[in-house]
């Protein structure tokens, strides 16, 4: 053992107060997660009361996540900058309005804005989270309980968004999923002066604008013209908008090489390790996105439960998500953070396949085993990549490294919806292009062509046995979309896996000091 090692104080033990703190930091959390999935089961009740096209489906849907990550590293450093708890507040007062403005949106295109501004509300608040945990939390086996705590709020808040929305579409209104966030929000306001410290950078750069348009103009290009090809297929429109959003990202990429003080550090990624679990988070996230829209779907439009029935059946799929969140850290301590991801994204692999086999006549109980297999596979994957974000950067800059995890999190959950849910649409458009009954008026004949929500919402129209016909075409073309999204899922996470275990395994078990020693001093 060397005289360094010897002599090195041991970090301090986090008490009452920030595990308190923790508590609070969990709300918004919660609610952020909620806020992706709680729209799933309350789709077709928007539907029959805005009437929004298919593509307006997908914004609504889509665009909070698409904005949470086009802003995710630009309101990280901002925290560094002017403090985390401060945006923080900031953030939360942000979110209530804009969640009171959804809730009585009186039009698609209201409603899109309004879950724009949810987004833009919710990237300050993430990176705040994660980074106050980060400097509340100083021990590393603490941090790691931390971490896998944060993240079970996030992967809960995410399971149980559509049995809370399934609750609230049994006794109110569709808006009524909106308005949970006014009051989580007042807590926090209150609660944050009180119980959390204030963290900032105490030598902040500037700001600089410039490198935030461009990281706007290089992210969301792209993310609509995936979007939009994975929906309607290629054509110049889509190519420009790839063209200009990877041109926007190079100049992005230079700028930051030149800056003091860059919006992303990206001396970061020069660690093959740091590199290689992002590109395994986003891709876990891509098919996590995708499962869990097909997941809600399933249960309310196949199977034919209620909206209440339905968030029920995900109740497993919360648990799952909450046992391999907190099993990941422990578990990896004996097999090594490469071995245990590789492993969960076996099981994952194997609750995709069951989730894929399952049917009608099934009834509900493959899927939701099949369910609670996917999220209990990928939870270590989950945290063991955000925990290695964490230990490989310095404390001031703790909120612009917790937003790069952030950013491929939010940015693959919604790219889940839009590729693999738009080739799951793809598939159903496919099939059902020649498959509706002749007796289906012209109106009601675009709508089931479109998807399965309008094919139930124009059955409600038809008599009886044509309804029937119907809903038993759309639902089968539902299932076969089902398939080749869930098979397609397979492919990534077995190759999520072996790229872990390859490129992972022999990665040295250091410990937080030892890796923030090796990273380039400033000034």
């Amino acid at each position: 053992m060397s005289p360094d090692e010897t002599t090195a104080a041991p970090a301090p033990r986090a008490g009452a107060r920030e595990w308190l703190g923790l508590a609070v930091l969990a709300l918004p959390t919660v609610l952020l997660a909620l806020d992706f999935t709680v729209l799933h089961l309350a789709l077709p009740h928007l539907a029959a009361d805005l009437a929004p096209t298919s593509a307006q489906q997908l914004w609504i849907l889509d665009i909070y996540g698409f904005m949470i990550a086009g802003f995710l590293i630009t309101m990280g450093t901002l925290g560094d900058r002017i403090g985390r708890r401060r945006l923080l507040m900031a953030g939360a007062v942000a979110f209530g309005a804009a969640s009171l403005l959804a809730a009585y949106a009186t039009s698609a295109e209201t409603l899109i804005a309004a879950r724009a501004l949810l987004g833009v509300a919710g990237a300050t608040l993430m990176p705040s989270t994660l980074s106050l945990i980060t400097n509340m939390f100083h021990d590393p086996e603490q941090r790691g309980v931390a971490v896998a705590v944060w993240l079970s709020c996030f992967s809960a808040g995410g399971a149980i968004g559509p049995m809370v929305g399934g609750v609230l579409l049994q006794w109110f209104w569709w808006g009524s999923v909106f308005l949970m966030g006014v009051p989580v929000m007042a807590v926090l306001l209150i609660a944050a002066p009180i119980l959390l410290p204030e963290f900032r950078d105490p030598a902040p750069g500037r700001l600089d604008l410039v490198s935030v348009v461009l990281s706007l103009a290089a992210v969301l290009p792209v993310v609509y013209a995936i979007k939009e090809a994975a929906a309607y297929g290629w054509d110049p429109v889509v190519v420009a908008l790839f063209v200009v959003g990877g041109v926007f990202g190079r100049l992005f990429v230079r700028r930051q090489r030149r800056l003091e003080s860059p919006l992303m550090d990206l001396a970061l990624f020069r660690l093959p390790p740091f590199t290689v679990g992002l590109g395994g988070l986003l891709l876990g996230t891509v098919v996590l996105g995708a499962f869990v829209l097909l997941f809600a779907q399933y249960l309310q439009l196949v199977l034919d439960l209620s909206p209440a029935a339905a968030g029920l059946w995900m109740v497993p799929y919360a648990v799952a998500n909450i046992a391999g969140a907190m099993l990941a850290p422990m578990v990896a301590a004996r097999l090594r953070a490469a071995n245990t991801i590789a492993l969960g994204l076996l099981v994952a692999a194997a609750g995709l396949v069951v989730f894929t086999l399952s049917g009608v006549e099934a009834g509900p109980v493959p899927a939701v085993v099949g369910g609670m297999l996917v999220t209990f596979g990928l939870s270590p994957l989950m945290v063991l990549v955000i925990d290695l974000v964490i230990a490989s950067a310095p404390r001031e800059k703790s909120g612009s490294a917790s937003s790069m995890s952030e950013t491929c999190s939010e940015i693959g959950m919604a790219l889940g919806i839009a590729t693999l849910g738009a080739l799951g649409a793809a598939v159903y458009r496919f099939l059902m292009a020649g498959s509706v009954p002749s007796g289906v008026p012209a109106g009601e004949a675009d709508a089931v062509r479109d998807s399965l929500p309008g094919a139930v919402a124009a059955a409600e129209d038809l008599e009886p046995s044509l309804a029937a016909e119907v809903l038993d075409a759309a639902r089968r073309a539902f299932m076969a979309g089902l398939s080749v999204v869930g098979y397609t899922g397979v492919a990534i996470v077995l190759a999520v896996a072996v790229i872990t275990f390859l490129f992972l395994r022999d990665v040295p078990e250091e410990t937080e000091e030892e890796q923030r020693e090796e990273q380039p001093k400033e000034g």
